[in-house]
Order: structure tokens, then C-alpha cells, then sequence
């Protein structure tokens, strides 16, 4: 299950959006040929990917930024992109240009952070635009909790698509990120998904897009606009398959 669009279309053309998705493409592309060869990757981690340990005693802080540019796979990359690619159209729209690029940067910062204030100790390299994404996440939360999603259903040979509002959705997955983070604590040494990381970018989301919020009227612009686009919503055909 997982999410393919929304019913929130943007009015101007997103390029920001685009240009980090391009570049996010074009740099795991550049290394992409190491990915079968451990040491040469490693190599690449070690020079660009943040170590919380290594953060902690103050060493190699500009990974903290250069990380956000790095997956760890195809899977990964896709997955990241996918969220963006939905989520980050309609903040770069509330926020202009070059005021989301700003935003984007500060959260995947701020998720960094937050991971290494939660594992210090930890020698596992950490990549990804997760941190940074799920801030896009939490501030289209705030500002559009009612707006459609439609989410991609494959239980074995029966395949759906069904719409959900937002906030059930990016609920859902922020409530199973802070789960798993909490598990997380009773392991030692865990690696695996930066947890942290992405509680840490959505809170950070939902905060920097709360002055927006409360410019527009805070719970009178909920009631206003009853969580919804304040322009008409995309329409699509559905289909199922069984």
C-alpha cells in the first residue's frame, strides 16, 4: 500500500521540486556502479554520508547536508522521489521557489540532527532525502488535511486504487515512524531506517509552516476551507483489477 497521486493539483509549475528530484537522480547515478562493489561504496559513505558518532565529535559536519543527496538503492531513490514528487509541489507553491528550497534544506537538516541525538554512538552511515521529504510531509498536513490521496492497494492478484484524506494517511505513517522509533531504543547498535530522522523532518515540517497557517487564519482557515484545496481538486478515473 502505498501512495501514487494526490487531488491537490499545484497552479504554477513546481521547479524546485524538479531540480531536486533531478539531482537526487544524477547523483545516485554518478555511484550507482558501486553498488555491487562494498569497498569502493564504502568509500563513498565514508566520504559523504552523515555518521552520527563522527557528528558528535564534531567531524564531517557538511555530511549532514551532502547526505540528503544520497540512497542507499533503487528502491530507496523511487520511494523518495514518489513523495516528493506528491507532496512537494503544493508546498513549494505556499512557500515560493527559492523560500522552499530553503524549507526543504532546513528540514532534511533538522531530521540529521535529530537522528544524531537519538543513536550518537552510532557508526552506521546515514543517507537519504527522508528527513527532508517528510518535512514537505508535515507541512501539507497542516495546511491541506483533508486533501484526497489516492492510495495504490495490491493484496495478491486484487489491485486498487482508493482514495483517503491526507491526514489519515501521512497519520498513519508518521504514527508508524514514531513507533518504530520508540522500538528502536531497546536496540543496541540497530541500524536500518533513520527513524528519528523522519519523526524528526515532520515535526520540523509542521512547525516552519505554521506561521503560513496562522497567517491565513489558523482553525478559522480549517473552517473555512474544511481542510480542502482552496482550488478545485483533480478528478480521475479508477480502476480495479481481481
Amino acid at each position: 500500500m502505498f501512495p501514487i497521486r494526490d487531488h491537490n493539483p499545484s497552479e504554477k509549475i513546481p521547479f524546485v521540486t524538479y531540480i531536486l528530484m533531478a539531482l537526487n537522480i544524477i547523483i545516485f547515478a554518478s555511484y550507482w556502479r558501486f553498488l555491487d562493489d562494498p569497498m569502493a561504496l564504502n568509500q563513498v559513505w565514508f566520504d559523504w554520508a552523515m555518521v552520527p558518532m563522527f557528528i558528535n565529535n564534531q567531524e564531517n559536519i557538511y555530511t549532514i547536508f551532502t547526505s540528503i543527496f544520497l540512497h542507499g538503492g533503487i528502491l530507496h531513490l523511487a520511494g523518495n522521489m514518489l513523495f516528493l514528487y506528491i507532496f512537494g509541489d503544493n508546498l513549494e507553491e505556499e512557500f515560493g521557489h527559492f523560500g522552499f528550497l530553503v524549507f526543504y534544506l532546513f528540514c532534511g537538516v533538522a531530521a540529521g540532527m535529530i537522528h544524531v541525538l537519538a543513536d550518537p554512538a552510532s557508526m552506521v552511515p546515514t543517507v537519504g532525502a527522508s528527513g527532508a521529504i517528510a518535512g514537505v510531509m508535515g507541512g501539507y498536513l497542516l495546511l491541506f488535511p483533508k486533501a484526497r490521496v489516492d492510495i495504490l492497494i495490491i493484496l495478491v492478484i486484487i489491485i486498487r486504487i482508493v482514495p483517503i484524506p491526507a491526514w489519515l494517511m501521512l497519520g498513519l505513517w508518521f504514527g508508524l515512524q514514531l513507533a518504530n522509533g520508540l522500538a528502536l531504543f531497546a536496540v543496541v547498535n540497530s541500524g536500518g531506517v533513520a527513524y528519528w530522522a523522519h519523526v524528526g523532518g515532520f515535526v520540523t515540517g509542521m512547525i516552519c509552516v505554521i506561521p503560513i497557517w496562522l497567517y491565513r487564519g489558523g482553525l478559522q482557515f480549517w473552517r473555512r476551507t474544511q481542510g480542502h484545496p482552496q482550488h478545485p481538486e483533480a478528478q480521475y478515473s479508477y480502476f480495479k483489477y481481481r
